[in-house]
């Protein structure tokens, strides 16, 4: 049975990913520092599985991640430890460069130390974003070559994370590949997050925030396939590429509220005049357009998303219906303070 390591296991992704894992029969080594952004809640069903192990550490120690790496001598780690929201890195961006680059440099080192003295191979699939790429004119998408051109400090950390990595391949010779995925959704996801703030919102009776006129264009992939994607890097990724992990479901934040709305209405949600949608001035440096050419994964990898975005959606809204108690361990200030700047 071979062992995984799942960095920020708590998390949205991360949770996902873990459940996923240990479907597909892998030994989970969860590790996750439990801030903010984890959540127990997302977990719980996995305590009591044998190939489920569960530590709470932050990656920037060092020490400690290194001796886990010796106890278990695992056969990959996934890492998707890292502070994600954009809000939160225009609002206060040292803890986005501490966990986001000076974590990775640790996973890194702790690695190279290892392999110097066993002959063991661990791979490293470092879970990127599609935002390292930055704003993508109309009509245009964009390959694993095309410069890096970031615009929050959130998406500058993951690039320069994302050149070390890059830069270890290089110089070490170190076993990494790297997944820039587009936007996720799904089970498990925080409410400061768009689709997720808009259920809760609706759930709520409150108005939906929107930035600027609700134009921005995202791709947008279900958890799960992006899960399945992940899986199939670590399998069969060349070391030292990259792979960018997108739908070509390309849709404006604006059509996405209506979408939410028209499932509300499936479910006989009840409205009322507080659920409109409320325009709120737009963040400093926000991305019009998102796209990604994921023609390498689905060639090389033989991957293919499952799930449709209106499956997806109602999928997604349904969890959330049946899983109200997670939006109630998830403390008010994550959820009510973060869709507009405090700057």
């Amino acid at each position: 049975m071979k062992k995984i390591i799942v960095t920020g296991g708590q998390g949205f992704i991360g949770s996902n990913l873990v459940e996923f894992l240990l479907e597909k029969n892998y030994f989970v080594i969860n590790i996750d520092k439990s801030s903010y952004s984890a959540n127990p809640y997302n977990v719980k069903d996995f305590k009591k599985n044998k190939k489920y192990i569960f530590y709470k550490l932050d990656i920037n120690n060092k020490n400690k991640f290194s001796k886990i790496i010796k106890k278990h001598k695992p056969d990959g780690i996934f890492n998707l430890a890292a502070e994600t929201h954009v809000d939160r890195s225009i609002d206060s961006p040292y803890a986005f460069l501490k966990t986001n680059i000076m974590g990775v440099f640790n996973i890194l080192e702790s690695l190279r130390s290892f392999s110097k003295i066993n002959k063991k191979v661990i791979k490293l699939v470092h879970v990127s974003t599609d935002e390292v790429y930055g704003d993508i004119p109309k009509h245009q998408k964009v390959n694993e070559d095309y410069n890096y051109n970031p615009s929050s400090p959130y998406s500058a950390s993951k690039a320069a994370a994302d050149q070390l990595l890059k830069a270890y391949f290089r110089t070490y010779s170190s076993k990494i590949v790297i997944a820039n995925a587009c936007n996720n959704y799904g089970p498990r996801q925080l409410p400061e997050k768009f689709i997720p703030k808009i259920i809760f919102n609706i759930l709520k009776n409150k108005s939906i925030p929107l930035y600027g006129k609700g134009t921005n264009v995202r791709e947008w992939i279900y958890v799960r396939d992006n899960c399945e994607a992940l899986l199939k890097i670590f399998l069969k990724g060349k070391i030292g590429k990259n792979y960018n992990i997108g739908t070509g479901k390309r849709v404006k934040n604006l059509e996405i509220v209506k979408n939410i709305f028209n499932i509300a209405k499936k479910n006989k949600i009840k409205f009322s005049n507080k659920n409109k949608v409320k325009y709120v001035k737009d963040r400093p440096g926000h991305d019009e357009r998102y796209a990604v050419n994921s023609n390498r994964i689905r060639k090389e990898l033989k991957w293919r998303q499952k799930t449709s975005l209106t499956e997806g959606l109602n999928k997604t809204f349904k969890w959330y219906i049946n899983n109200k108690k997670f939006f109630k361990l998830v403390s008010k200030k994550n959820i009510n303070k973060r869709f507009g700047l405090k700057i």
